[in-house]
């Protein structure tokens, strides 16, 4: 993936420089946030009592792989759109694991500090989900994916 140079402001006012070239979707901060997010409910939903609400931890478990998944399936579609498609969908999700952490807190399984750490992971993949369809969307016509190098050969001479 190919970012332009550019700059682009947060909701905190403080500059970001995007002009990384982004090569893998492992290298994108957001994907980055969204594997910690995974990591801290995978944790959370394995202490009792919470690894009995099997209903509500498949939920939310389901609902942060799909913030980090999206967010790969996305960077790996044919065109632009596709992939702020899909970066709205992971968006959605991590709003879902938010809303399912209050069930989960008011339920007795989450104590406030864990709650609040897992919330601020999912608000912060929100939030860098948000920044980053914001800036897909203000550069419409810019070239996403860049292939190195590469050389396709093609044998001519081999018989059908």
């Amino acid at each position: 993936m190919l970012f332009n140079p550019t700059t682009f402001q947060c909701s905190t006012y403080k500059r970001f420089n995007a002009t990384a070239t982004i090569e893998r979707f492992e290298e994108l901060e957001v994907w980055k946030t969204a594997r910690k997010l995974i990591n801290r409910v995978y944790e959370h939903t394995q202490q009792e009592p919470f690894a009995k609400d099997f209903g509500l931890r498949d939920q939310i478990q389901r609902a942060s792989v799909s913030v980090m998944s999206n967010i790969a399936e996305g960077f790996e579609s044919r065109t632009q759109s596709i992939f702020v498609d899909h970066l709205g969908r992971a968006r959605g999700s991590a709003g879902k694991v938010r809303a399912q952490l209050y069930v989960a807190s008011d339920q007795g399984y989450l104590s406030d500090a864990e709650f609040e750490a897992t919330y601020d992971l999912a608000d912060k993949a929100s939030r860098q989900l948000f920044r980053l369809i914001q800036y897909l969307e203000s550069k419409p016509n810019a070239s996403r994916v860049q292939e190195k190098s590469v050389e396709y050969q093609i044998n001519l001479d081999t018989p059908e």
